[in-house]
């Protein structure tokens, strides 16, 4: 089956000065595109949305409403079968019109007013090749089950710019990340990743070698954490999606925290006896917040030491 095509009525009306490029898998983009609608900015921007085989007609049918009543051009493409995260970026790349695409994902959304404004002025004037603009997460929930993944965003993802600029290509992740096209015709994201995590660390490490990295005060604001059964899940399935990044950056990986640990780990007999009680304590929400971060980030590191073993 071919992939459907959904358009606003002014979507063949205007050649962009920027690509929205939004890819979802049973996420609801619908706030997020409400809002990039409403922007006003002094240059046209087109906004596309890659359905990645969701396989729910509701939230597709949505989607495409939402679309349907757009003032900006913007496009559903709604692919029938799943292709995973980089495959579906690609795609959304290949059918933006503008010299310049943004990647947001579908559970965000802009943190400032001038969110669009302030990347456009960034092309603009700003030698650089790739702007990543960084996130933020919400401060609370009323579900307390989210609390272990936003913990884990904010000293791990939500750093602030200076410390940003100081790691280079280590923080950077295509939640917010804006790209000079040819960038990415030179340098697509590797279709090899499958399911979560590393693609996006595999292609900053890899472009950054050849183009230029600006990291900027422009954050989306992180509306989906996960509950901790996720995160487990996450980590205990990504260490194929590890191991295809190590091998393909030996140099940044082994200067890594959790490269070290793992190897540490994979050193010891019989480590893994070791989750049914790290697991006992991450999911604790009345422990200590500190140690049940310990204990997640032991999780991931037991599971990614049999990955590079």
């Amino acid at each position: 089956m071919t992939a459907l095509y959904t358009d606003s009525p002014s979507y063949t009306t205007t050649w962009p000065a920027l690509s929205v490029l939004v890819p979802f898998f049973r996420d609801d983009a619908a706030a997020l595109l409400q809002a990039l609608d409403l922007e006003a900015t002094d240059a046209p921007v087109e906004i596309l949305i890659y359905d990645d085989g969701t396989g729910d007609t509701e939230l597709t049918e949505r989607i495409a409403e939402t679309v349907g009543h757009a003032q900006r051009p913007m496009r559903l493409i709604t692919n029938p079968k799943n292709q995973g995260r980089s495959a579906a970026r690609n795609a959304l790349f290949e059918a933006a019109r503008a010299e310049w695409v943004l990647f947001l994902d579908a559970d965000m959304l802009p943190a400032k007013t001038d969110f669009l404004q302030t990347y456009l002025t960034l092309i603009k004037e700003a030698n650089a090749d790739v702007i990543f603009g960084g996130f933020k997460v919400e401060p609370t929930s009323e579900n307390a089950d989210l609390n272990l993944h936003r913990a884990l965003s904010e000293v791990s993802d939500c750093l602030s710019l200076s410390a940003r600029q100081a790691a280079g290509p280590q923080y950077v992740a295509s939640s917010n990340l804006c790209v000079r096209s040819d960038v990415l015709i030179a340098q697509p994201f590797d279709a090899g990743f499958s399911g979560w995590g590393w693609e996006d660390s595999e292609w900053a490490a890899r472009v950054t070698k050849q183009f230029t990295l600006l990291h900027a005060d422009n954050p989306a604001l992180h509306l989906g954490l996960e509950t901790t059964d996720t995160l487990l899940r996450r980590f205990a399935t990504s260490g194929a999606n590890y191991r295809r990044f190590t091998e393909a950056h030996p140099d940044l990986a082994t200067q890594l925290s959790l490269y070290k640990i793992s190897k540490k780990l994979g050193r010891l007999p019989g480590q893994s006896a070791m989750r049914p009680i790290l697991k006992t304590v991450i999911k604790v929400n009345a422990l200590p917040i500190g140690a049940r971060l310990t204990a997640l980030k032991l999780w991931r590191a037991s599971h990614y030491a049999e990955a590079l073993s």
